[in-house]
């Protein structure tokens, strides 16, 4: 990674990155932006222990803090670096994670598994429904693979015998929450529960008027100003956290 990167966008769910381009692309005109990856087989368990490890080894070389992003169940493994980590990390972007922030697709979808008695491409067809705007036969039937995929090579903590919970976590660096309005796996509950976990004077909740759970795919302009105005509040919060305790210091 470039040293004169300022953001990093954090990627756990290789399957789901299409989604993330339309909002990499407008970010990448207002910042230097890297992306980090991590992608496990079906036979490796799920840790995040490890996923941590490897994204300190890359960024414990830096000189200074980054901007950290993520969406669903790769915003969880920000979170949990910049709460171990706060020194390494400028500000942290939260998309589609809610206050308890294991909780995103996959939850959802074995829960779902447990209750009804269907095939899992039934279960995922409806998943489809819940996540997407309106979809057509050919987006259905295109999206039920990529979801299948998901299920197999994301770092999501769930499976079919235990859904992973988590407390809400706070972390002292500044915090945005991005969140849809009708997004049905990460309901608004779940998301204004954040403003209670808020540590840092420029941490805040935005949400946008659409989208559901992939709502920086069909918004990404809008999300985009919204994380880069973000990260001007959060700069000139900690200018003046420096201008303070310079002056303290007199």
């Amino acid at each position: 990674m470039p040293h004169s990167s300022d953001a990093l966008w954090l990627n756990v769910s290789p399957s789901l990155q299409g989604f993330d381009r339309p909002l990499l692309r407008c970010l990448s005109r207002a910042t230097s932006l890297a992306q980090w990856e991590y992608q496990q087989t079906p036979d490796e368990p799920t840790s995040f222990a490890i996923a941590l490890v490897l994204l300190h080894d890359y960024l414990k070389s830096r000189d200074r803090p980054i901007h950290l992003l993520g969406h669903g169940i790769s915003g969880l493994l920000g979170l949990l670096y910049a709460q171990r980590h706060p020194e390494r990390v400028r500000s942290l972007t939260l998309l589609s994670v809610g206050a308890h922030p294991a909780v995103d697709w996959q939850a959802h979808y074995y829960a779902q598994r447990r209750l009804l008695p269907c095939a899992q491409q039934t279960v995922l067809r409806q998943m489809v429904y819940s996540l997407l705007r309106c979809p057509s036969k050919d987006t259905i039937e295109s999206f039920v693979k990529v979801l299948e995929q998901d299920l197999y090579s994301s770092l999501s903590p769930h499976n079919l015998f235990r859904t992973t919970n988590l407390l809400p976590i706070t972390v002292s660096v500044p915090l945005l929450v991005c969140g849809s309005v009708d997004d049905g796996i990460i309901g608004l509950n779940q998301l204004q529960k954040w403003q209670h976990h808020f540590e840092h004077p420029a941490s805040h909740l935005w949400m946008c008027p659409g989208g559901r759970y992939f709502f920086h795919y069909f918004y990404p302009q809008q999300v985009s100003e919204q994380i880069t105005k973000f990260w001007r509040t959060a700069s000139m919060s900690e200018s003046l956290h420096v201008k303070e305790a310079f002056i303290n210091s007199i």
